[in-house]
């Protein structure tokens, strides 16, 4: 009797703390609607062509948006930005991404807005990159320093130094404890880009002094050094 009124306490604690975890844990990757596959329905598929048949049109648009938009449920609209993200139909994505943060049921997300931002630096967006940015800060989204990672990696890949920099200026004031694997990852984009990597490895070296830097060849640095003076010659020419 006693043991089943112990399994039967401990059971129950259990349950809170589940339960409380679950309401602490909005950006969980099991929960996040951001994060689970994305399936679109019927009218979602139509609603995606009628979008991209209407974009150049905006009366139209506006039109269309207010009609069917606006009608699709939570799950078809998600799939439909997904879709547009995946398709870099930058102009579609913003439109969504407007809508988005208007329904009653949407919630600041830090997969929302990481999707939305490696987005954006694939296309190299710099505006919208900085509203988007303006909006998870006034909304209070924090990143977690994976996604820090991710996002700083994928702006250096796009050739979008300036604007990973300041991003990871705000990863180094972040209250998440820092990480030595994003911090790697950065240091590997940053191969192309020096001087930027030098005050990057001094404040990995800062804050993981028992940690080893393996630093590529100086010939590799002086390769990337040329192939990037020949793309500005093109540019010019």
């Amino acid at each position: 009797m006693l043991l089943r009124f112990a399994v039967r306490r401990a059971t129950t604690r259990t349950a809170g703390n589940w339960v409380r975890f679950v309401s602490d844990s909005a950006s969980s990757p099991s929960l996040s609607i951001w994060r689970r596959k994305k399936e679109m329905g019927k009218e979602g598929l139509m609603v995606a062509k009628g979008l991209k048949r209407l974009q150049s049109n905006p009366v139209r648009l506006d039109w269309f948006i207010r009609s069917s938009v606006f009608r699709l449920l939570k799950s078809d609209l998600v799939a439909v930005l997904a879709e547009f993200q995946r398709q870099n139909q930058v102009f579609l994505c913003m439109k969504l991404y407007d809508i988005v943060r208007k329904e009653i049921w949407y919630r600041p997300d830090m997969f929302f807005y990481r999707d939305m931002l490696i987005m954006l630096a694939r296309n190299r967006r710099v505006e919208e990159t900085k509203r988007v940015w303006e909006d998870l800060k006034v909304e209070g989204v924090l990143f977690d320093q994976h996604t820090f990672g991710d996002i700083i990696r994928t702006f250096l890949d796009c050739e979008l130094p300036s604007e990973a920099m300041n991003i990871y200026e705000e990863m180094r004031q972040s209250p998440e404890p820092p990480l030595s694997l994003p911090f790697r990852v950065i240091l590997k984009g940053l191969i192309p880009y020096p001087e930027l990597r030098e005050k990057v490895k001094d404040d990995f070296l800062e804050i993981f002094p028992d940690m080893i830097i393996y630093d590529p060849p100086e010939d590799l640095f002086e390769d990337n050094l040329q192939h990037q003076d020949r793309d500005n010659k093109n540019i010019i020419a």
